[in-house]
Formats: structure tokens, sequence, C-alpha cells
């Protein structure tokens, strides 16, 4: 029978950007890990946030659940729309305009559906930087970011998608434009609900566009891979940098042995780091935005590379580093990136996995994984972790491999994995969802996990700003 709902959203946004033959609804349907599969009604292009607003409007008339829809990069089924039957699928790809570049207040006005990697090219021009920066950068959107409150490899030095947001546009799920778009670095006008709408996963409205901050680019990086005994002699070296160069530390990331050889497995043309494989590596990155860290000195050294080299030097002679790698140029320091970002490809590369997303204290990651290597073999044996994270900020992407076990594609067995990292995180102080949100896939831990007082507030809060429960249902809230 004829959908007449169709016909209402091809008079608001183009008959040409109602989608509902299978294949044209293909590439947005399938996610990232491709766990989830939509089956959507239908997915629905707008041009601009006046058509989402008349879209929302629409669907809050017809009781019509809306699954937002950004890069489709997510790993959480954030963006899956077959939990609810009869759900169109909203892409933002058509709000790809950067409205507004200011580089004397350090600035972006852009759209939802810009491609975060389009915005860093942009900005480069002007001398700066948006310092938001992971693997999916070329095919995530700022939507996405938004949504899920990305992280990523600098957040040590410049914080998290929320810290870097001055302002948002929201459409509600009734379809009101509501203008959050300060941009403002102080604004105590009662409550903030820019925040309250960063994060939410589009549980509660569609973000359409935002004011985000920029920052001076780096003039000179220093860059190194290093082998360390242990995790305590790699914070140690962290807080010693951060205290001579006055925070500028972007990025920690740590990569063990295991992942080095997964990756030497996943991509044999890699060249190593080092002659041997080491327990312990870790990726430092120290950024130099004054003109005397980065004018080369008497000796021919950049400031900023002699800090880094010097401390090295002194861990060396005190047994605190075992090995250690400094870029000389910029291809070899692209190199090094390159195998921190080949990490999805990397953890996926053997089936079944559970992939965690947790965040720990920074002097309880070592006691994180020390309990998880005397665990792991006793509730799942044949089961092997495949770790990296964002050392720096105590983010850890512990994902397992249940490929070798006896049962992999027991349910039962991935709960006990899933519980039992659950377990150690609490205990631990830390968090189940770091960076990727909880989408479809943690709802069960979020249930869990979760102080029931915040649960109630939090439905208390869906249900006041989306009381037809129409806005990507199924996602979050358990």
């Amino acid at each position: 029978m004829p959908d007449t709902l169709l016909q209402p959203l091809a008079e608001i946004v183009g008959a040409a950007h109602v989608l509902t033959d299978a294949d044209a609804r293909a590439p947005y349907e399938e996610d990232a890990t491709g766990t989830y599969r939509s089956q959507a009604r239908a997915v629905v292009r707008p041009a601009d946030t006046a058509q989402v607003a008349a879209v929302m409007r629409l669907a809050h008339e017809t009781g019509t659940p809306v699954v937002p829809l950004g890069g489709n990069t997510g790993v959480s089924g954030g963006a899956w729309a077959g939990a609810e039957q009869g759900a169109i699928l909203l892409s933002l790809e058509r709000l790809s305009r950067i409205r507004e570049i200011r580089p004397g207040a350090r600035l972006a006005i852009v759209e939802a559906g810009v491609v975060l990697e389009t915005l860093h090219r942009a900005v480069t021009d002007h001398g700066l930087i948006f310092p938001l920066v992971f693997g999916a950068r070329g095919s995530c959107t700022i939507g996405g970011n938004l949504a899920t409150n990305a992280g990523g490899s600098n957040v040590l030095r410049y914080g998290n998608t929320r810290a870097l947001t001055l302002g948002v546009e929201v459409v509600t799920p009734d379809g009101r434009v509501m203008d959050l778009m300060t941009e403002l670095h102080k604004d105590n006008t009662g409550y903030d609900l820019k925040d309250l709408y960063i994060g939410a996963e589009g549980t509660l409205g569609v973000i359409t566009a935002a004011v985000l901050k920029l920052a001076p680019a780096p003039r000179a990086y220093a860059t190194a891979m290093l082998a360390v005994p242990r995790l305590s002699a790699a914070l140690d070296l962290l807080n010693r940098l951060q205290a001579t160069t006055g925070g500028a530390v972007e990025a920690f990331e740590y990569m063990p042995g295991a992942y080095m050889d997964a990756l030497a497995e996943r991509f044999p043309d890699t060249r190593p780091v080092f002659g041997e494989t080491h327990p312990i590596n870790v990726l430092v990155e120290i950024g130099a935005t004054a003109p005397r860290d980065a004018a080369p000195g008497p000796d021919g050294r950049l400031p900023v590379t002699a800090v880094l080299e010097d401390a090295l030097g002194e861990m060396l002679e005190a047994g605190q580093l075992t090995d250690a790698v400094i870029a000389q140029t910029e291809a070899q320091r692209r190199e090094i990136w390159a195998r921190r970002e080949a990490a999805y490809e990397v953890s996926v590369m053997r089936r079944p996995v559970v992939n965690n997303d947790i965040a720990l204290p920074l002097d309880k990651v070592e006691p994180f994984l020390d309990r998880m290597a005397e665990t792991l073999p006793e509730i799942a044996p044949g089961a092997e972790d495949i770790t990296v994270g964002h050392l720096g900020d105590g983010n850890l992407h512990y994902c397992v491999w249940l490929d070798r076990c006896a049962t992999p594609g027991d349910p039962a067995l991935r709960e006990r994995v899933l519980e039992t990292v659950e377990d150690a995180v609490q205990d631990l102080g830390g968090t189940f969802s770091a960076e990727h949100g909880i989408g479809h896939t943690k709802r069960g831990t979020m249930a869990r996990r979760k102080d029931p007082a915040a649960l109630e507030v939090m439905r208390a809060i869906k249900a006041a700003l989306d009381p037809k429960g129409i806005m990507n249902p199924g996602k979050v809230l358990p």
C-alpha cells in the first residue's frame, strides 16, 4: 500500500531527497561495524535547518520515529533505525556549509553535516586548528561529533567536543528551532541547554549547527614512540613534560606489544618502530605554539624537541625508559601516527570482538590492566585482549577477541566478559563509556551501572522534551 508520509516529506525536501529504494537506502542503513543494519521507512535528506524543522513537525504530528544520521561512523548502534518499526533516517549530510570563520575571535560557525576533515582544511589558511582529531575524521560529521561528545587524541590538551563548543542550534522534537548559537565564553543565563544536547545522541532533538572554538596551529611538533617498562614510568614522563612545557603535550597514546604484533599482521608492510617488540609502547606529541619554542637554537635543535630529548635522556639513564624513536621529519611523524590511527581496523580483524570504551583515573589504568590480565583467562579461556588508548586522559579501548574460545558466539560468554570489565572499571572509579556513546549497544550496561537516581532524572528530561518518544527511540536509556 502507498505510504502516505512520503508525499509530505517530498514536498518539504524534494522527491529526490526522500530515498525509499533499498539500493538507495543501503549506504545509510549499515553502520561502521557491520553489526547494525537499519530497516528505515525512508532516508530523508533536508537541505537546511528550516527543512529539518518542517520534517520534525510532520514527524511529531504523525508520531513517526526519527533517527538522526551523521557520517555513520559510530560503533555503538546510535544511528540504528531497526529498533523502531517505521522510523525515518534523517541524514544531515546536505547541511554542509561552513557559515563563517572568524580568526580574530577564534571561532567557526558550521552546520551539522560538515565533515570534520573539511573543517580542518578550511581553518588551516588562517593559522588555526579545530583540535578534534581521530581516525574517522575523513567521514564523520560535526553533528555526529556533537551528538556523541566525541573525544579523540587531543583531549589531553584541548578537551572533548563539549569543551570545544560555544553554542548550538537545535530543532526540537515538535519542530521548533532553538537558537543557542552563542559566541560567548561566559553566559550564565539559566540552565546550560547546550551541554544538555551535546552527548544526547539525538534523543532530545536534532543539532543542526554549532559555534566551535579554534586554536592556534602549533608551529612545530616533537613526536616520539617510546618503550617503557611500566605504565607508571610513562605517567611520570607525562607529568614532567606537562610541567616543563606548560601543558603543551597534545597526545599521549598507549599501544601495547600485542597491538603492535596485531598491527604487523593486519598491515604487513608496516615498518617496525623498534628492533624488537616491547610490552608497553607510548606515542607522545608536544605542540609548540610560541615562536621561541619553534625556532632552532644554536645547536640546531628546536627547543620543543630539545625538551623531549632531554627528558627522554634522563629517563634512559634512570632506567625508566627502554627505547625511544623521535620523528625527525614530517613524514616520520605521519608514519608514527598511522600506526595509532589503524586501531579500529586492527581491533576488528578478528571476530567476534567485545568492544569496551572505558575511562579510568590515570593512576588506575595500570591496576585495571593487571587485574584483567589475571581475570580474563579465568572467565573466557582462549580470549585475547587487543587494547589501545588515550593514556593521557585515561581512556582505554579495551577490546576482547573471542574467536579462539570454545564457544565464541555464545551470548552468555560476551555478557560475562562485559560484566567482568564493568566490575573492574566500577571498582576503580571509572566509567564504561568514554567517547563512543551509549547508543543501543550499552543500554544494558546503563541499566546495571548507572546511578538509579540519575536514570530517573534522564527519563524525566526525555519525557519532558520528547513526550511522544519519537527522537532516536531505543537509544541511551535502558
